[in-house]
């Protein structure tokens, strides 16, 4: 019983780091037509949508969320994997999500792109600078409209959306969305992984049994060092040891 005490804890420790390393970033905190700035770094939006996470990142002043039109919103998309809110930058001026404390192993979302073909750009360096670490190609996705029963409204133009992400080495500070400006919707922009949204359960569970194994095993190497039938060893064996958390 202490084993299984110690594996749920070391389990849900290795879970809660895990899940720290990705961000995801949903915009349902925003309104409609608002323009995101620092709202993930613990401020407000053009709008006064806030305070929002403290995630330390930032969007330029075209970065911006809208919701629906089937919700309420002016957005022409649905489909969205979760909530009612996308997200997309609008013409003019510079795209750029800023990290300053960075990140690493990779960069999803969810996208709908029904016009251009399209790039965004992830660099080491903030604004857009220093050394260029992956280029996202935005393929045109198609335009389930009217034959879809989640694209069932005239307006829903951006639906459905497809998951796309990339692995890279290094470090990341900024994405440029230059490239795909006012034609692309996004939800679920997640950093730190090359699969957008929460990390699977199930990763965590196959780490579980694995290390169940491990301590069911290292007992077992124990019980053959110490010898299993020295003289009081199953009175030993009987007597409950006290639990010693990790």
């Amino acid at each position: 019983m202490c084993r299984i005490f110690q594996l749920a804890a070391l389990g849900t420790l290795l879970a809660a780091t895990a899940s720290a390393d990705v961000i995801v970033l949903s915009f349902d905190g925003l309104q409609d037509d608002e323009a995101v700035l620092d709202y993930y770094n613990g401020g407000y939006g053009s709008k006064g949508s806030g305070p929002g996470p403290g995630d330390g990142i930032t969007f330029t002043s075209n970065g911006t969320a809208y919701i629906s039109i089937n919700n309420g919103g002016t957005g022409q998309f649905a489909g969205t994997p979760v909530g009612d809110t996308a997200f997309t930058f609008l013409t003019g001026d510079t795209a750029t999500m800023n990290v300053p404390a960075g990140f690493t192993t990779g960069f999803s979302f969810y996208y709908s792109e029904v016009f251009n073909s399209e790039t965004i750009y992830i660099w080491s360096g903030l604004n857009a600078t220093g050394t260029l670490l992956a280029t996202v190609p935005l393929p045109i996705t198609p335009s389930e409209q009217g034959s879809n029963p989640a694209c069932s409204n005239a307006d829903d133009t951006f639906c459905p959306f497809f998951a796309l992400g990339v692995t890279f080495v290094g470090t990341a500070e900024s994405v440029d969305f230059s490239g795909a400006e006012g034609q692309v919707a996004f939800d679920d922009i997640t950093l730190g992984s090359d699969t957008p949204g929460v990390p699977e359960p199930a990763a965590f569970i196959s780490l579980g049994f694995g290390l169940a194994s491990l301590l069911v095993f290292s007992g077992r190497q124990r019980k053959l060092q110490q010898g299993w039938w020295t003289p009081g060893s199953m009175s030993r064996r009987l007597r409950p040891r006290p639990c010693v958390s990790l």
